[in-house]
């Protein structure tokens, strides 16, 4: 699901090579020949000529690798440069289609390109059976083979005109599914390439579209809306010399497609809308008055500084981002989160860091009892997640292509690390572990990931004692809220993908 950040030339090395092939000649010439005897001086004036037209050109290559540097940005999100998208791999975003699936298997129709994907999981994991209690989809089972999901895409490049457009169908067991739109909007591309994008687009957060993530798990961000987060509004995205930036404006989030749940049938984590109430003794009763919050009026910022020129090819950024909420059965409340973050690359390996902290303010007296627990929802589920926390994550991986292997374009071994740490000292952390590696091939892109967790309702459902998660107690989840089980749980899970 995330995609891939190796590192970037540096550009100084080619521009010495260029003035090398430049002055080599020159500095090897004979004397007479560089003195300039007299019957020599037209041959030697044409020399001079000649070399001042490859200077020229070599310093027009290298205006326009400078200008180039930072100009080859995923279109949907301002910071992913298309060297960050390893050859062969079809990473999760919405430029995926264009740049990263193989040219034979894209249809196109004038301006607009036309794609998809379908992928399916093998689940092996910590799982009790039955499930009886409601919760999200997760398999399990001693091992389950499921559709994960089936995807279309667009993509409109006309002249200045940009645009992307994705929708998603998900299933959700017993027969059921789940489907919502995943991206849609419409942009100009500017002559300095500066872009705006309006309608349901990625919000700039954190240093990629995925946080510091390249597993199909992604890191804690994600889970608590501030990783790969859709929202409904506008984005500008530009760059000043070394600066990536980007400014936008949500009047509200994507909001809820087609499937079970009030308010949740979405691909992003948002504060929502949902059924549920919780008594002063932590008991959950399901499908009672509508009650939670719609997001509004949410503002971004976000600026990431690329050190190209040092030993360590390093991009420092911050994010910050404040909303409205807007509460039913509940008053009114807001919500910030700020966040410092860095990619450092050396060869082909990558370390990806950053430290957020995240609060939303809400009054206590709502359906659920208290300020300290907000329920958020996606994948048509909603559920309680802390309302104030710090979430530390980090990542390393390694880049490896295989030219020599005829089935493999690259392979990406990665190791992650990520946590709620909760402000309200009676709930538990939520950690999640994640190794795996991501392989691609053609149009196939594959996650082989093993996640250890406890506090991540889709690693597990075992609890202390034997026990699984109890979905009529407040505590009785190991979650992003209470983690009232605070216990460890392991998932393996195989994502074959093929994208056309």
């Amino acid at each position: 699901m995330a995609g891939t950040m190796p590192f970037r030339p540096r550009l100084g090395h080619s521009f010495s090579r260029m003035l090398g092939v430049l002055l080599v000649p020159m500095l090897s010439a004979p004397p007479s020949i560089v003195l300039g005897e007299a019957s020599d001086v037209e041959e030697l004036e044409q020399r001079v000529a000649n070399l001042a037209s490859q200077l020229a050109a070599a310093q027009r290559s290298l205006e326009a690798a400078r200008a180039g540097r930072i100009e080859d940005r995923v279109a949907d999100d301002a910071v992913v440069s298309r060297e960050m998208v390893a050859p062969g791999v079809v990473a999760e975003t919405d430029q995926a289609l264009d740049e990263s699936a193989p040219e034979s298997t894209v249809f196109k129709i004038g301006p607009v390109t036309i794609g998809g994907a379908m992928r399916v999981n093998y689940v092996l994991g910590s799982y009790k059976i039955p499930e009886i209690n409601p919760g999200p989809n997760r398999g399990g089972r001693g091992g389950n083979i499921e559709l994960d999901t089936f995807r279309i895409n667009l993509a409109l490049d006309y002249d200045n005109l940009i645009g992307r457009l994705e929708y998603r169908w998900y299933t959700a067991g017993s027969g059921k599914s789940y489907n919502f739109l995943h991206t849609g909007w419409l942009g100009y591309r500017f002559a300095d390439d500066s872009e705006i994008q309006l309608g349901v687009n990625r919000v700039p957060f954190g240093p990629g579209p995925y946080g510091v993530s390249q597993s199909w798990f992604f890191d804690q961000h994600y889970y608590v809306g501030l990783s790969d987060d859709m929202d409904l509004g506008i984005k500008y995205s530009t760059t000043i010399d070394r600066w990536l930036l980007d400014v936008a404006y949500y009047p509200m989030s994507e909001g809820s497609y087609f499937g079970r749940s009030l308010n949740s049938t979405r691909y992003s984590y948002d504060a929502v809308r949902w059924r549920e109430t919780v008594d002063a003794d932590g008991n959950v009763s399901f499908g009672v008055e509508n009650n939670g919050y719609d997001e509004r009026h949410q503002f971004n910022v976000r600026a990431i500084y690329q050190f190209d020129d040092t030993a360590v090819p390093t991009d420092l950024g911050v994010s910050l981002q404040y909303g409205r909420l807007k509460g039913q059965r509940a008053n009114n409340g807001s919500h910030w989160a700020a966040s410092v973050h860095m990619v450092n690359r050396i060869d082909q390996f990558t370390l990806a860091s950053q430290l957020t902290r995240y609060e939303y303010d809400i009054d206590s007296d709502n359906p659920w009892g208290t300020a300290a627990l907000i329920p958020m929802g996606a994948y048509d589920f909603a559920w309680p997640v802390a309302s104030k926390a710090w979430i530390p994550a980090i990542s390393i991986s390694y880049l490896k292509e295989t030219p020599q292997i005829p089935w493999l374009d690259s392979v990406l071994p990665y190791l992650e690390y990520s946590s709620i740490v909760k402000d309200e000292s009676s709930f538990n952390d939520s950690q999640l572990w994640v190794a795996g590696a991501a392989w691609a091939s053609g149009g196939w892109y594959i996650y082989s990931d093993f996640a250890y967790s406890n506090g991540n309702y889709f690693v597990g459902n075992r609890a202390a004692g034997g026990g699984m998660d109890d979905y009529s107690r407040i505590d009785g989840v190991g979650d992003f809220g209470v983690n009232g089980n605070d216990k460890w749980n392991y998932r393996f899970n195989l994502n074959l993908g093929y994208y056309f």
